[in-house]
């Protein structure tokens, strides 16, 4: 079993000390920094969210995402044919994102994940895995001004962002994780999807996982298993009925199974019993040594101690079951 973070986590410490991140942030708002100065700051940020996923005793970890404004915004200012409009909720949470819209034909112009990878590799002691907005999710959460057919921008953004993941491939990364979350509000799309992820996969090397969440995957996990992926991240507390996903579907027994079963969006801290007690549900399905133990999403949504508490808990729950084999 291995255990790793799976995206973003909390920017700022917990309150009421706003943190060197926020108050870098409103400085260079306000014009009293400069962007080099900044940037230093989500470095030093960086490094503290590493810190803490190594410190939890995480077999892979992630930049946390520091730099990122959002997820969709990140890529979207970084690409040709999007401008940024106002804000737009996430999905169901209390978070916000400025949305992108399509003013023109998108397409990729430089990396955008290259150098958050280069610098967090060199800073952890444990695999780094890079995280990408698929485009799926991207293009759903933006607005379309100038396609005349959402496929057509799908597929654009797809081969956008198949320029992002051979730039990654060429970093020889443990692994790429894509994040789709959106075509599970979506599932009348699965066939646009699946194009888009063949174009999205297209020449890259690396293994690349696949990660959905805030939702089930019924009716569309057989697409998921069909793509040339490593792993398939599966959501089981907001996709509850990924259960019964496992019971009437199965899973490839050549594939990696991402088990978001320590809830992402909760401060509740799980029990070891409680994962414990998962992982031999899940066993009658997947063996262990392809269970990839995580929390269901990034961690931005909790405070900074809980974020943390969740990943020693995941680590806590490997060594426990280790004991339990032996």
């Amino acid at each position: 079993m291995r255990t790793t973070h799976v995206g973003s986590y909390p920017k700022i410490p917990d309150l009421p000390a706003p943190g060197r991140w926020r108050t870098a942030a409103e400085k260079l708002q306000r014009g009293e920094i400069t962007r080099e100065e900044f940037r230093r700051v989500e470095d030093e940020v960086t490094r503290e969210a590493i810190a803490d996923q190594v410190g939890a005793g995480l077999d892979m970890v992630t930049d946390g995402q520091i730099r990122w404004e959002d997820p969709q915004t990140y890529f979207a200012r970084r690409m040709d044919g999007f401008s940024i409009d106002g804000l737009q909720r996430w999905f169901d949470t209390n978070v916000y994102y400025r949305q992108p819209v399509a003013q023109g034909r998108v397409a990729w112009r430089e990396p955008v994940t290259v150098e958050d990878y280069r610098f967090a590799r060199s800073h952890s002691p444990r695999p780094v895995r890079p995280v990408v907005t698929g485009p799926y999710t991207l293009a759903r959460l933006s607005q379309n001004r100038y396609y005349p057919r959402f496929s057509d921008f799908v597929l654009d953004v797809a081969q956008a962002l198949n320029r992002e993941l051979r730039a990654l491939d060429a970093e020889s990364p443990p692994l790429i994780q894509v994040d789709e979350p959106a075509i599970l509000q979506h599932k009348e799309d699965l066939a646009l999807f699946r194009e888009a992820a063949a174009a999205l996969l297209e020449g890259v090397r690396a293994p690349v996982a696949l990660y959905t969440y805030f939702g089930d995957a019924r009716g569309v996990v057989r697409v998921f298993y069909e793509l040339p992926v490593e792993v398939v991240g599966l959501d089981f507390v907001a996709g509850v009925r990924n259960w019964e996903v496992l019971e009437s579907e199965g899973f490839p027994q050549d594939r990696r199974l991402g088990f978001g079963v320590v809830d992402a969006r909760n401060t509740r801290l799980e029990t070891v019993d409680e994962v414990l007690r998962a992982l031999d549900r899940v066993s009658r399905f997947v063996p262990l040594d392809r269970v990839d133990l995580g929390p269901t999403a990034g961690l931005e949504f909790l405070p900074r101690r809980a974020a943390k508490a969740k990943l020693v808990r995941i680590a806590e729950v490997k060594r426990a079951a280790l004991e339990v084999t032996r």
